[in-house]
């Protein structure tokens, strides 16, 4: 059999492994619950995983790569800002590589999605893909010719905690400051989250009983509603305004947008109406795409960490 590629999406509520072939095509795939308050368990999870596909297809494993949701750091790779956090400060690759006996790469996860995505999904073929991640939080990824681009903090592609513009919260009245969970105030991230869309909605309509979501927010704006409407605007407006940053500094030849919040109708279409009027120059050849494997981006580029 030609050799395979192993990977991990280690997710707070999920953990997926899958063994890719040279083509791309899945071998093997199962998906388990995430341990997420025992670091041992974690180990033992992986590993059972991993053995479990040995013994399927009939292979012994030569590498794997891990989505983890955390950075790795330092000499030994350990864990930061992990929002599983019995994962911080833990070296994860070191462990794994004691359990099994092969070489392991960790990644952050929206790394791995990012380099699904150029690898072989709506990124293909682009010498510079940057990848948003646009869910709990707002993450980003930065692959140049086929390459993670990572940076000596790790933290390339972290767009979401630049500050959102000043300008674009006192154009539309919203209350500030709003606070990241990283300690600052006004990140990108804290308009652009679900949770963010949330709260612009809920000042436009301060009033609107019970418990909001998204998809709620979305349905009141299909049926007419017109704060939903203009909520969702704004969104458009502020996700706009930080993408044209973005471009004038990396000048992307795709943006690939993947999370919860890419699945709002029209992001594409309306981000990309309103961008030449942002970038500097007023040309926009930049493409815009959602992303091509979905919820299976990020296994599939753990799977990828590891090609030779």
């Amino acid at each position: 059999m030609q050799s395979l590629q192993f990977g991990i999406d280690l997710g707070g509520t999920k953990t997926e492994l899958i063994v890719l072939d040279r083509d791309g095509k899945a071998r093997f795939r199962q998906r388990v619950s995430t341990p997420a308050t025992n670091y041992n368990a974690i180990v033992q999870t992986i590993t059972s995983l991993v053995s479990k596909a040995e013994l399927e297809l009939g292979v012994d494993a030569t590498s794997l790569g891990v989505g983890a949701p955390g950075t790795p750091f330092g000499s030994e790779g350990r864990l930061k800002n992990a929002n599983t956090t019995c994962l911080i400060g833990k070296p994860l690759a070191t462990d794994l590589r004691a359990a099994l006996g092969i070489p392991i790469v960790v990644e952050n996860d929206a790394n791995c999605l990012v380099l699904s995505e150029a690898k072989d999904g709506a990124g293909a073929n682009a010498a510079i893909v940057f990848g948003v991640i646009l869910g709990t939080g707002v993450g980003g990824a930065l692959v140049i010719n086929g390459k993670l681009v990572n940076g000596p903090n790790r933290i390339a592609g972290e767009w979401g905690h630049n500050p959102l513009p000043r300008w674009f919260d006192s154009k539309h009245g919203h209350p500030c400051p709003r606070r990241c969970y990283c300690g600052l105030d006004d990140c990108i991230e804290t308009y652009l989250c679900g949770r963010g869309l949330i709260q612009t909605y809920n000042a436009l309509l301060p009033s609107e009983p019970g418990q909001l979501t998204t998809h709620a927010i979305v349905h009141a704006a299909k049926a007419g509603q017109q704060p939903a409407q203009q909520a969702l605007s704004q969104y458009f407006d502020a996700l706009s305004d930080c993408l044209a940053t973005v471009i004038n500094v990396v000048d992307p030849d795709i943006i690939v947008f993947g999370g919860g919040l890419s699945q709002l109708p029209g992001l594409c279409e309306s981000v990309h109406s309103r961008l030449p009027a942002r970038v500097f120059g007023a040309d926009m050849a930049t493409r815009l795409a959602i992303a091509m494997h979905g919820d299976s981006s990020g296994v599939r580029g753990a799977a990828w960490l590891t090609e030779a």
